[in-house]
């Protein structure tokens, strides 16, 4: 991740097609080490390659991948549906729940602390 970081950050800086020499004096001034094979391989598979592009079907594919339990959610919540209903009754459940009274002392320690 460390090289398509300094290969972006090159590219940022105005180099079409970055080189591994290029990308070395990045690390180097962070001080990071280079491992001059993955550091080739992020290089070779960039050739040719425009940086906007790929992050523009980066971000497609990202958009199409699903997720956990959140598109239910959003589903569930546009439709007007069950969600609402979901979260009176959270909210009611939150109400019964008796808060506790506390004293000087409680029931648990038996009126003996810690550090008393």
């Amino acid at each position: 991740m460390r090289y398509v970081a300094a290969y972006l950050l090159a590219a940022l800086g105005g180099k079409d097609a970055p080189t591994t020499s290029d990308i070395e004096k990045i690390l180097s001034s962070v001080g990071i080490e280079c491992d001059s094979e993955k550091l080739k391989l992020v290089v070779n598979q960039m050739k040719g390659k425009s940086v906007d592009e790929l992050i523009t079907q980066g971000k497609e594919k990202l958009a199409s991948m699903p997720v956990g339990g959140g598109a239910a959610v959003a589903v569930a919540a546009a439709g007007g549906g069950p969600a609402p209903a979901a979260a009176a009754a959270a909210e009611k459940k939150e109400e019964k729940k008796p808060e506790k009274e506390e004293s000087d002392q409680s029931d648990d320690d038996m009126g003996f602390g810690l550090f008393d």
